[in-house]
């Protein structure tokens, strides 16, 4: 396990130190959300029943930007054979991989999503449904991308293949989001949804870290 926390702290420390894939996430994400307004005019209450949307479809391209670069890093310099190699199992790799990840491109994007979600007229207790919503569904959206992105490893233009694979199982992701956000705007419970996404966080991480190691031998083989 000594092992397996080294290498979550390695990767957000080389997160840190690059800065690329932080401030390209949350760029994305912030300029996104700022345009919808300037595009479909400031009436208030048509911002607040698109707002529940737009935060998740910009969230959701936003870690999207940023899963090409899980392991193809580590590929290009050659550590990535050697850690693959090493006495630490695949699977809890990828797993690391996948937390390091989480934390450093899509939780500053939770941080900053109450703010952003104010300013598309959302009510109070409906950002406290987007992000506690955003806290259980996003490491889903990593887990599932590191599937993705140990598929495409080393492949030229991978990052198009990469979208064309993980979008279409982002989508349950996507609408138990939005509806435990549009539930709470209509004064209802967000519970049912944000278990809903639970569960397929659950399933997501006992599936997730096996497929990406499988896929990451394969692409290495």
């Amino acid at each position: 396990m000594s092992r397996f926390f080294q290498l979550i702290g390695r990767d957000i420390r080389l997160a840190f130190r690059q800065g690329s894939a932080i401030t390209l996430s949350l760029s994305f994400f912030v300029i996104v959300v700022v345009l919808f307004p300037l595009g479909v005019g400031p009436e208030l209450a048509v911002l607040a029943r698109i707002g529940p949307g737009v935060l998740w479809v910009a969230a959701l391209l936003a870690c999207l930007l940023t899963l090409d670069r899980m392991f193809q890093a580590d590929f290009e310099d050659g550590s990535l054979d050697l850690l693959i190699i090493g006495p630490m199992p695949t699977e809890m790799l990828v797993l690391a991989k996948v937390i390091a990840h989480w934390l450093t491109s899509v939780l500053p994007l939770i941080v900053i999503a109450p703010v952003l979600g104010l300013s598309l007229n959302l009510p109070g207790d409906s950002i406290v449904a987007l992000t506690g919503a955003l806290l259980v569904g996003t490491p889903t959206l990593s887990l599932i991308g590191a599937v993705g992105a140990a598929l495409t490893v080393g492949m030229r233009r991978g990052g198009v293949l990469l979208s064309l694979l993980i979008l279409p199982l982002y989508i349950p992701v996507l609408i138990f989001g939005v509806a435990a956000v549009d539930a709470s705007i209509a004064q209802l419970s967000a519970a049912p949804h944000l278990l809903l996404l639970g569960g397929v966080s659950l399933g997501a991480l006992v599936v997730g870290p096996l497929a990406a190691a499988a896929g990451l031998r394969l692409s290495l083989s």
